[in-house]
This record gives structure tokens, C-alpha cells and sequence, in this order.
């Protein structure tokens, strides 16, 4: 019998605890990532990446990193975290969508990113490689989210008749655990389903997050189950349009049928045309608003659903604060709804995940005109995925230096031609003159060094100048209350004359940054700018390299608590509207714009702390898609311009900034290869536009608001976010604020 000797004993005993201690590091830390919504990210917009570290191991502290995808390896995103030994922590990181799975240009698929967890040794402690949604939803598609009661109280939205899954209206199941603090990553969001048994398990921070997502523009859609779970939780009951009183049986509802049957208002119009739609038998090229107004009915065949209509409906009765009735059966409110902000609560008076409506049979039609998906969408299957420029592009038109000089095509010709003459005829005829022409391998090298001296000379004095950053905030006033919420996008455009990496920061409340987004014309984000951002609790810094001569653009959008800056009222007076503004502020502004009911008033100037009242008359002004395509039909020109390195000096820019900002706040009007204004019925072509969202306040106009829109010259609501001295320094607001027409 053989007996091992002492050294091999030795190592089996190290090979196992090894193994041991292997396996047991590896389960003390679990480590999950949740991208967007349920899997589910809107294009062009801001979405949630949560990631849970539950840490049953030593304490250490960690570092987060995302690479990849939409940050492309240019610009990862880093978050240090502490993990103390037996806690779990739930980190919320803003990414934003920028490419996307497209059909008809063939850009390839949804882009994975790879999350990685490093201890404070530079370690990789846990990872998850490849991470990507499980889908996307194309520009202006409806993306509902929901907290349900149940998993199966989830609404699902009646499929439109492509089959592309990007052209399908989303429905995202989402827990109240890991439902974001952050109102910047709700905006991908169009609305919200929200189960009253659900609303005391959301935190304080999901609360406010949640309220100015409200405010700012969205759905809130709330089911009541239960009258104590409403006042339960005083941030729901505090905001409901009604006082409920009591829960009584509704026998007879088909009320609810005929609204789903009804036809639709002629809301998100743009939303419908930037679609492409061709409706079946009608010119593709040109379809009027009268044109499709049978395609606004198209639930008008529905079949009843007897076992429903049979079975009695729990219905919460109260009385009526500011909401106002939508379905109504027999006297008794279905379903109410009011506005709140820029945006909108509904409230359902019944609980649509108990019976009969669980089992409705027209259920997903209901949601899907609930959530506003357009109604032509449902009539033909020919639509193409919406697409175009980015709107980045245009303000880089506008902030861009003007100190980098393009160099005319024909002067580089000319430049040419020259060097072939020099070293060509030129050459061979002196050096045969004097009866040398072994000397060309000398004078050619001379040549080439000459040349290459002149060019560098060129480009010198072409594009060298002073370090210059440019700011251009637009900036929307969310009245709440006495103050005001802030939801800001600041432009940022930055030139260096060396190449230098650059420190940035933003301090607002919430704040994120990004490189410019390039547009599905150009395959989404761009790969120019290179940065590194350090998500610093719920703002930023960053990290940037901007290479010798070239100009750059990046993005921060930022949400921030304040003093109501700007004021407006309108009440209704004779053949129009009187029409009082407030300024706030401690500077002049300038360029004022009113839009009301499609027509734009230019107003006058605005001095410091400064209140005017004046009469706006209907028939006054100009119709809104002329100022439009006035000042909008440069954009796509400029943008071609600014992407070429050749051409006029001037090309590329955009002078008339406050007109030109005011012009984007509809960008979704501009269509067509001319940039021709698109206010109802042509069909968007090449040269649309693609905005994220709460940019375009086209849909605020639709629906009812009027909107004024105030240039400060030489002001920014807050600190630049560089954080270094630029030679040159320059910073612009737009103010845009939006209240009902009485």
C-alpha cells in the first residue's frame, strides 16, 4: 500500500480550501441588473438601469461601471458605492437610449452593455457581460408602465397592425422595490398605471419622482381597489379630483363600450404623421386631416362582450373637486380625470384588475385608447418606424464656436492643383533648365515638407483660437405651488486649442450627462465625444477629452427645486385673451413669444421684475407652422454643414438663436426633405426630426395649452457646469411656460 508523502497532503488540503473559499466568496455577494422598463427602453430618451448588490461577505467599497451600448466604450458611466457586510442596496443609473433596432435601414440591434462591479482594488467582484433590453420602442410609440396589485392585473395594450415590435405600443410591469427616484429616467414613460394597493408601498423619493414626472407631463392612470388605500396614502388623496365617499354596485356600464367605440379626438397628431402612415386608398404624399377621419373610429365594430355587460361593476362614488367626468353611467362617474401640471391624472373608479372588467374581452382596446395610441395606427398595416435628424444637431448649429473656419472646396482644388504643378511640370522643367534633374530626390522631399507646412499653416489659421464654451439652457417653469420645479437641458458646447481633457459638473437636484445623440440618420449616438461620467448620488461629474481644434457638444439634463421664475395667466376676454406676465427675475427679457390655439403673437420686451398685461385677439399673429417653417427650414442644411469638414466659413451655424429655439420647441412640425411645416396632414419624409421627449411642446399645444416661450440674453438659471476658465465664455436661457386656455 502506498502512503502519499507530507507535500502532496499539503496541497490537496490547500487545492480544497481554495475550492472552499472560492464558492463561498462567490455566494456571498448576488448581484443583479434591471435595464429600463420590465426589459422595455424608449429611443431617445433617458431609461433606468437598477442594479441590487446584496452583500453578505466583508465590507468593501465598490465601484460600478457601464460600458457599452449607448455609452460606447468613449464614455463609461461610474458610480462608487459602500457595501457594508449584510446589507442590500439598490442603485438607480441613468443611461440613455440611443441605439435602437431599426427596420428598413438595417443599423443592426439593440446594443448590450456590460455592467461591472471592482472592489477598491481594482478587482472584479461581480459582472454581468451583454446586458440588454429585451426591447425598444421607436420615437412617439406609447410606453405604459404599471404597478398592479397582481402580476396578472398588468394592462396589455391592443397590438396596432404591424408586426415590427418597435411600432407596438409597450406595457411595462414595474415593482414598487426598484420603481425609480429619479424623474429624469420616468420621462421614456408616456403613462402610468397605478393600483391604489400599491401607492403606500412607494417611498418618499418615489413619491416626489413620481409627482414630477406628473407635473412635467405624464398619464398617472389610478385604479381604486379599496376608499382606505386612497386616503392611506395622503400624496394620492392630496392630488384626486374627487372626495370618495362610499363604493356602490353599477349594474348597467356600457357606457364604457360606447366610449372605446367612440371616435377619437384628433390628439397626437404629430405623433400620428411622424409615422408615416399611408392609409389604404388615400395619396401617400399628401393626407389631410379630413382625409383620415375615418380612421379615427377604428373600435367602431367592436363586439359586445354580453358577460360583462351583465355582471355588476364596483363603482367609488364621492364628490367631484377639479376632475372632470369622462365616462359617466347613469349619473355615476366611471371614469374622471383632470389636469395636473402639463400633465394628467385619470382616475378609474373601479378596479379593472377584479371582475367583470378583468375578463372584459375589449379590454386592451380600452387601454389603448386610454394611453392615447393613435387611432389610424389600428386601420392600416402600412407605417414605417418615424426617423431623422437629431435636434442635438440643431442647438450644436446654434452654440458651436464661430472661431473655426471651414475651408471652401474650391480654395482645396486650387491647393491641389497647385502641389500636382509644383511637383509635376514645374519641377522637371527648372531641374532640366539648369541641367540637374538628378536633384528631384532632393527637391521632391522639399516638396512634400513645404506643402506639409503650408497646410499646418492653413489649418492654423483656419481653426486655432481661445479655449470657448458655450451654454444655451432651455429651461420649462413647473409651477408647484409657491415655487417651482425646473426641468432644464443645457447645451454645452466646448472648443480647445490643445488637446486637453476638461472637468465638468452638475449640481442640480438631479443631473445627468451625454455626448451628442446623432439621430437614427446617423446611427444613433455619436462617437466623437469622450468622456467619463461619475454619477455622484443623483448628479454628476465628468471627465471629457476634446481632441486640438475641434468643437463638441454634450448634454445635461437636469432637474432642479425653485423660486417660480416666470408667470403667466390667461383669461378669457372678449375675441381672445388677456394675457399677464410676470418676470421674476433680475434680467431683461427679450423675444417673447405666446402660442395659443395654433397661432404665435410676438410680445415685447420683459424688464427686470417687470409684470405687463395685454389683450391677445384671435385673429392677431401668425399661424404657428409659418413661423415654423420661417425659421426652421434652415435646419437640415445647417446640420449637413456642420457635419462637413469642407465649405463656406458660415455654413453649419445657426445666428438667430431665440427664434431658432422657439422654432424647435415644435420640431416635430418640420417635415419633408424642404423642412416644410407638418401641423396636420403631410407626411413626414426625409429630413424629420428626432427630439427627445418633453423638447417638442407640440402635444401641449394640441391639447389645449398655451405656451409662452422668454429669451434671457447672457444668463443661465445656475452655475456653467465647467468647472475650469474658459477664455471665452458665453451662456443663454430660454424660459418656456405652459398653462391651460381658459
Amino acid at each position: 500500500m502506498l502512503i502519499p508523502n507530507r507535500s502532496v497532503l499539503w496541497a490537496w488540503l490547500l487545492l480544497l480550501l481554495s475550492l472552499l473559499v472560492a464558492r463561498d466568496a462567490g455566494a456571498a455577494l448576488q448581484f443583479d441588473v434591471f435595464l429600463g422598463y420590465d426589459g422595455i427602453v424608449a429611443e431617445a430618451s433617458w431609461f433606468p438601469v437598477v442594479i441590487e448588490v446584496d452583500n453578505d461577505g466583508p465590507t468593501f467599497t465598490g465601484l460600478v461601471e457601464i460600458t457599452g451600448g449607448s455609452q460606447n466604450d468613449n464614455q463609461p458611466v461610474r458610480l462608487p458605492v459602500e457595501l457594508p457586510s449584510g446589507t442590500l442596496k439598490r442603485l438607480v443609473i441613468p443611461l440613455f437610449s440611443a441605439n435602437y433596432k431599426s427596420f428598413g435601414y438595417g443599423y443592426g440591434g439593440l446594443a448590450s452593455v456590460d455592467v461591472r462591479l471592482y472592489d477598491e482594488h481594482g478587482k472584479v467582484r461581480a459582472e454581468q457581460i451583454g446586458a440588454r433590453a429585451r426591447r425598444q420602442t421607436a420615437m412617439d410609440v406609447p410606453l405604459m408602465g404599471s404597478l398592479p396589485r397582481t402580476a396578472n392585473g398588468t394592462p396589455v395594450i391592443r397590438p396596432i397592425l404591424p408586426q415590427d415590435p418597435e411600432m407596438q405600443p409597450g406595457s411595462a410591469r414595474l415593482l414598487p422595490t426598484i420603481f425609480p427616484d429619479n424623474p429624469l429616467v420616468l420621462e421614456g414613460m408616456d403613462a402610468l398605471y397605478l393600483n391604489s394597493a400599491k401607492a403606500a408601498e412607494l417611498g418618499v423619493t418615489q413619491v416626489e419622482a413620481l409627482e414630477d414626472w406628473l407635473h412635467a407631463g405624464g398619464h398617472l392612470i389610478v385604479g381604486v381597489e379599496q376608499l382606505s388605500e386612497i386616503t392611506a396614502a395622503s400624496w394620492l388623496s392630496e392630488m384626486f379630483p374627487c372626495d370618495l365617499k362610499d363604493i356602490k354596485s353599477v349594474a348597467g356600464h356600457g357606457e364604457l363600450q360606447d366610449w372605446v367605440k367612440s371616435p377619437s379626438k384628433a390628439a397626437n397628431l404629430n405623433r400620428f404623421h411622424r409615422s408615416r402612415a399611408v392609409i389604404p386608398g388615400r395619396n401617400p404624399l399628401r393626407q389631410s386631416l379630413e382625409s383620415v377621419d375615418s380612421a379615427w373610429a377604428p373600435f367602431l365594430d367592436l363586439p359586445n362582450d354580453p358577460a360583462f355587460e351583465t355582471n355588476a361593476l364596483q363603482v367609488a362614488v364621492g364628490n367631484l373637486r377639479d376632475g372632470k367626468p369622462l365616462v359617466t353611467s347613469d349619473g355615476t362617474p366611471l371614469i374622471v380625470t383632470a389636469n395636473r401640471g402639463r400633465g394628467r391624472l385619470t382616475v378609474l373608479l373601479f378596479s379593472p384588475e377584479r371582475e367583470p372588467f378583468r375578463s372584459w374581452k375589449n379590454q386592451p382596446s380600452f387601454w389603448a385608447k386610454l394611453v392615447e395610441v393613435p387611432a389610424p395606427w389600428y386601420a392600416a398595416a402600412d407605417y414605417s418606424r418615424p426617423g431623422g435628424w437629431s435636434s442635438d444637431a440643431v442647438f450644436g448649429a446654434m452654440v458651436d464656436t464661430r472661431q473655426v473656419h471651414k475651408l471652401p472646396v474650391e480654395w482645396l482644388l486650387v491647393l491641389l492643383l497647385v502641389y500636382l504643378v509644383v511637383i509635376g511640370p514645374l519641377d522637371q522643367y527648372w531641374l532640366k533648365r539648369i541641367g540637374k534633374p538628378m536633384l528631384t530626390w532632393i527637391t521632391f522631399p522639399c516638396y512634400v515638407v513645404l506643402f506639409s507646412l503650408l497646410i499646418y499653416f492653413i489649418g492654423y489659421k483656419l481653426r486655432a483660437g481661445e479655449s470657448e464654451w458655450n451654454e444655451l439652457n432651455v429651461v420649462d417653469v413647473l409651477p408647484r405651488g409657491d415655487g417651482a420645479e425646473l426641468r432644464g437641458r443645457t447645451y454645452a458646447s466646448i472648443y480647445s486649442p490643445v488637446n486637453q481633457r476638461y472637468q465638468l459638473r452638475g449640481e442640480q437636484r438631479f443631473a445627468t450627462l451625454r455626448g451628442e445623440f446623432a439621430g437614427t440618420y446617423n446611427q444613433g449616438q455619436s462617437s466623437q465625444e469622450r468622456a467619463t461620467v461619475w454619477q455622484i448620488g443623483d448628479a454628476f461629474k465628468a471627465d471629457i477629452f476634446v481632441p486640438v481644434w475641434t468643437s463638441q457638444l454634450f448634454v445635461s439634463d437636469w432637474w432642479q427645486p425653485a423660486e417660480q421664475p416666470l408667470a403667466l395667466s390667461l383669461t378669457a376676454e372678449g375675441e381672445g385673451w388677456k394675457a399677464t406676465i410676470e418676470n421674476r427675475t433680475h434680467n431683461k427679457l427679450t423675444s417673447l413669444h405666446l402660442v395659443v390655439e395654433g397661432r404665435i403673437y410676438d410680445l415685447d420686451a420683459l424688464g427686470p421684475l417687470q409684470t405687463t398685461n395685454m389683450n391677445v385677439a384671435r385673429t392677431a399673429g401668425k399661424p404657428l407652422p409659418d413661423f415654423i417653417q420661417q425659421y426652421g427650414r434652415g435646419f437640415q442644411d445647417a446640420i449637413r454643414q456642420r457635419r462637413s469638414t469642407f465649405g463656406a466659413s458660415g455654413g453649419g451655424h445657426l445666428d438667430d438663436l431665440p427664434d431658432c429655439t422657439t422654432a424647435v420647441s415644435f420640431i416635430s412640425q418640420l417635415s419633408g426633405s424642404d423642412n416644410s411645416p407638418n401641423p396636420y396632414g403631410m407626411q413626414p419624409g426625409v429630413g424629420s426630426f428626432v427630439a427627445p421627449p418633453g423638447l417638442d411642446l407640440s402635444n401641449l399645444a394640441e391639447h389645449g395649452y398655451a405656451i409662452l416661450l422668454a429669451w434671457a440674453d447672457d444668463y443661465a438659471p445656475g452655475k456653467a457646469i465647467c468647472q475650469f476658465k474658459p477664455r471665452r465664455l458665453h451662456q443663454d436661457t430660454m424660459w418656456r411656460v405652459a398653462v391651460p386656455i381658459p
